[in-house]
């Protein structure tokens, strides 16, 4: 398996690069398949690299572009999925309407043959093996993955999106966790299933996965996902992929990744200077504005990575760029933060509801500038749509500058 295409740099040359070889065209033929014309911009975008505005208008002079262009319509999924979480909170890591089966009937656990990418089931060991390796998954893939995991191994949908999250580049909570509920049938009417024959439609040969569980008709597939009871097994013709460690997720209080300066070191720093803060979703270019004396630093939520963990290699990638970024990361607690700010002239830094720990700091000089967006809603501030085509129905594309 070639994971080579998957292979992202943390770095803003890296990003332009990626943008700059975007296709729509290929992208609206080819998205679906394995080896499609996907743009794989994700981790960039998620990390605060790319805005949307800025994306939209990169490709703005290809032909075919317009508002309502499938890669447009594929950016406003991720702008509802936020709009769903702003309206909901972290009601979103609970089932949004109950699924085919109750949450009871779900184990709470991943079984170790997932994790390990030794299945037997072809498509199922592929993705896996892509996800830990490259810390990218293909669309497609994941929506496999994540019917799998919830309607034949019977895992709940959270559990599955939990471990997803942490070692995907991109991982994304709204996103991620919205799209298996998508999957599982608690954030949609039905839930979505696969086959052998979807597979070998998308996917190359060593994902086909005939004569394994997934080698049935839909209708055998939808009883599969109402029925509690797991299914038999039988193992894949196709020798599977295995992978003899299970890479782990923790948080970042257990690595040695972030090398962070004292606390004595810090109040020498910041006393009396600009402090621009840094953090795993900002790691786009620097504000033009800083003033030449501005400290950067970087800043960690411990209690957010405590409860949503990432692989080593997603550390791996965001610390490169933080540390290239600032030099300097620092794990506070929110405490500590708010005194070491209160020292500075002036603070500053980019809101994202990852990191809304940040959004209870006070500072008579602080300022904030979010990443600009690329959809206006014209509906009241306090409005939920529960469905994209009533959000989409209600939005549209800003105009590009």
């Amino acid at each position: 398996m070639n994971h080579q295409q998957n292979d992202f740099q943390p770095t803003l040359d890296a990003a332009f690069a990626q943008l700059a070889a975007v296709d729509i065209a290929a992208y609206s033929k080819s998205r679906n398949a394995i080896g499609g014309a996907v743009t794989r911009l994700s981790p960039y975008v998620t990390h605060g690299f790319l805005s949307f505005p800025q994306i939209a208008k990169s490709v703005a002079t290809q032909t075919g572009f317009n508002p309502q262009h499938k890669f447009v319509f594929e950016l406003g999924w991720r702008a509802y999925f936020h709009h769903v979480w702003a309206a909901l909170g972290n009601g979103i890591f609970t089932s949004l309407h109950q699924g085919v089966l109750p949450d009871s009937a779900y184990r709470q656990a991943l079984p170790i043959d997932i994790q390990t990418a030794s299945t037997g089931v072809p498509v199922i060991d592929c993705a896996v093996q892509t996800l830990t390796t490259t810390g990218y998954l293909h669309n497609h893939a994941r929506m496999w993955l994540a019917s799998y995991i919830v309607h034949i191994r019977k895992v709940h949908w959270l559990v599955g999106a939990t471990w997803m999250y942490g070692h995907l580049l991109d991982g994304d909570l709204a996103s991620n966790t919205l799209s298996w509920q998508w999957v599982a049938g608690t954030g949609s009417s039905k839930p979505y299933l696969f086959n052998a024959e979807n597979v070998a439609k998308y996917a190359p040969a060593s994902w086909h996965s005939e004569d394994t569980v997934l080698d049935a008709s839909y209708a055998q597939l939808d009883a599969i996902a109402r029925s509690a009871a797991v299914p038999n097994l039988k193992k894949a013709t196709q020798a599977a992929l295995i992978q003899t460690e299970c890479p782990a997720l923790f948080d970042v209080s257990h690595s040695a990744i972030f090398q962070s300066p004292t606390l004595a070191d810090l109040i020498q720093l910041v006393k009396g200077r600009h402090v621009y803060l840094v953090h795993p979703w900002s790691l786009g270019e620097l504000p033009a504005n800083l003033p030449t004396d501005a400290l950067v630093l970087g800043v960690i939520d411990l209690a957010f990575h405590v409860k949503h963990p990432w692989s080593a290699k997603r550390w791996a990638w965001v610390g490169a760029r933080m540390q290239a970024l600032c030099g300097r990361c620092y794990a506070p607690s929110f405490n500590a933060l708010q005194a070491l700010l209160n020292l500075a002239s002036s603070v500053q830094y980019a809101p994202n509801p990852h990191a809304a720990w940040l959004s209870e700091l006070a500072h008579p000089q602080l300022t904030t500038a979010g990443m600009p967006k690329l959809f206006t809603e014209f509906a009241a501030l306090n409005s939920y749509y529960k469905s994209f085509s009533a959000w989409w129905n209600k939005t549209q594309m800003k105009a590009l500058e």
